[in-house]
């Protein structure tokens, strides 16, 4: 006998084209487009989720590690897949047979791949990163004319692409400018020595939506392809969102009903202590799903088509919520932890906050024991 999951996310292929096609809309079609699908796409599904993306016109794969690139490769050939972390000493060579697009900071790590590119008989394209910032990977602005004119002179290797990364574009407008300048700077500079690089990219979500001065022939969405906005200050709900429609909604059941007593505790370390008689849901699901454990006795889900606030602990494979307010709920009903339900709708934003996070973990949390059901024309 079949049974229904107990805790699943269901992740909605038409919405999240519709959100490539705004991206498009909005950069225009000379910009090409490098959807970054890191951390399984962002919980998401990486595989489904590249096949949606090869037909809906994205232009470039953005991954963090080679398990990444490969499971793209396993979908489709073709696609440029841009390894945005760095690459370790003993993957470059798997990086260069796989045709994997490495970002190079150092010349050390230029020379590596020449060496494997020429072993290989391969010109491997390369993407040079430029710390304006961030602090991470990256070399430094002053530096960088430099590494490319050295770069240019090693067998094996074309340039490609020359990238930034903004630290606060969500939030702080001034040290983005100041970042946008340090690389504008350096363009100038490289434009100067007559070296041509064919691809230049800085913005992503956050930095598509507020600074379209730098968005120059290439932009990295990440979030925003899967239809949430970057949080922060600089946010304009009214202006975006309704351009965007969150692909991805969590959603679990309830286990049992109960009514306790003025007084009882609830879950691990007694965090909640009833101060009246209440009717209680067990769900089913907890942090070994994803779910975040910081949003014990904070959060909100979504049980009869009300909002029901999370009482205690979260626990590993459960939860309680507060449905004294819900009439008729019984065991088997629908919880929505991320979507929609009836009329409300709790977003990972939302959700962030009453963890103090960030979007991105609530998204990328959801654990591998949570199925994805694929909901569009190409579900598969």
């Amino acid at each position: 006998m079949k049974t229904s999951p107990r805790c699943w996310a269901e992740v909605d292929l038409e919405a999240l084209r519709g959100n490539l096609a705004w991206i498009r809309h909005r950069v225009g079609p000379r910009v090409k487009i490098l959807t970054v699908v890191k951390a399984d796409a962002y919980g998401h599904g990486l595989k489904q989720i590249a096949a949606l993306l090869m037909q809906s016109g994205t232009d470039i794969f953005g991954v963090a590690n080679l398990a990444e690139a490969q499971a793209i490769r396993s979908v489709g050939e073709g696609w440029p897949i841009l390894m945005l972390g760095a690459c370790l000493p003993d993957e470059v060579e798997t990086a260069v047979r796989d045709a994997v697009r490495p970002t190079i900071s150092s010349l050390v790590e230029a020379q590596a791949f020449s060496a494997a590119a020429n072993r290989l008989r391969q010109l491997l394209p390369v993407h040079v990163k430029v710390d304006t910032g961030m602090g991470r990977l990256g070399i430094e602005a002053a530096r960088a004319t430099e590494l490319l004119h050295r770069i240019g002179k090693l067998p094996g290797l074309a340039l490609a692409g020359l990238y930034t990364h903004y630290a606060s574009a969500e939030d702080d407008p001034k040290f983005s400018r100041a970042q946008a300048r340090r690389f504008q700077r350096l363009l100038d500079e490289l434009a100067d020595a007559g070296i041509r690089v064919p691809l230049i990219h800085a913005n992503n979500s956050a930095a598509l939506l507020h600074q379209p001065q730098t968005q120059f022939n290439l932009v990295r969405p990440g979030l925003l392809v899967y239809g949430v906005l970057p949080p922060g200050q600089r946010r304009d709900k009214s202006v975006f969102q309704k351009h965007l429609r969150p692909a991805l909604s969590f959603k679990c059941r309830v286990s049992l009903v109960k009514t306790i007593a003025k007084g009882a505790s609830l879950s691990y370390g007694r965090t909640f202590v009833a101060p009246r008689p209440m009717r209680v849901a067990i769900l089913t699901a907890g942090f070994g799903d994803g779910y975040l454990r910081a949003g014990s006795n904070r959060a909100r889900v979504l049980v009869g088509g009300q909002r029901c606030r999370v009482l205690g602990r979260i626990t590993m494979d459960q939860m309680l919520v507060d449905v004294s307010r819900v009439d008729g709920i019984a065991p088997g009903d629908e919880a929505v932890l991320i979507g929609r339900q009836a009329g409300e709708v709790i977003t990972a934003n939302e959700l962030a906050a009453w963890c103090r996070t960030i979007p991105w973990e609530v998204l990328t949390a959801i654990t591998y024991r949570v199925p994805r059901l694929y909901r569009g024309s190409q579900a598969a």
